[in-house]
């Protein structure tokens, strides 16, 4: 997106180029055979997985290329609290997106890994995560836009 402010006498003009994808009348179509339930349901996932922990996990997890415990996992995702940590890596395991396997010795040993499910969501986040990233000069751009037109 190209935009210009121009201030004239107290006015504002701006102009503004969008790079708008055509969407196919068909892109959704899948939406329409599904119940009120099964759309509350990927809802439901497509919320769970956007939260603000669960990509980073599967990330670590992914990036480690071999099951991680608990403490390696507390160390590689910075920022994270241990109880956080921990819901989160049970919603993954409920959720089938990883694998916990605990070790019967003293103390017991638990480690974590990415099924096939939690892989294959990885790689299709994936895409997104570049557009993103490429484009994030272009949401600042029009970050400074708003803050400039409304004065903030």
């Amino acid at each position: 997106m190209v935009c210009c402010i121009q201030s004239k006498e107290g006015t504002q003009t701006i102009y503004t180029h969008l790079e708008v994808t055509d969407m196919t009348s068909d892109m959704f179509d899948f939406c329409c055979s599904m119940t009120d339930e099964q759309d509350a349901r990927a809802r439901e996932l497509i919320e769970r997985a956007a939260a603000k922990w669960p990509l980073r996990i599967l990330h670590v997890l992914a990036d480690a290329g071999a099951p991680l415990r608990f403490s390696r996992l507390m160390e590689r995702v910075e920022g994270i609290s241990q109880k956080v940590l921990t819901q989160t890596l049970r919603t993954l395991e409920r959720d089938g997106l990883i694998i916990r396997t605990l070790y019967p010795q003293v103390p017991p040993r638990v480690e974590y890994e990415l099924t096939p499910l939690g892989r294959d969501l990885l790689m299709q986040v994936a895409a997104l995560w570049r557009w993103i990233v490429e484009r994030l000069g272009d949401f600042d751009a029009r970050k400074a836009v708003k803050l400039t037109v409304t004065g903030v």
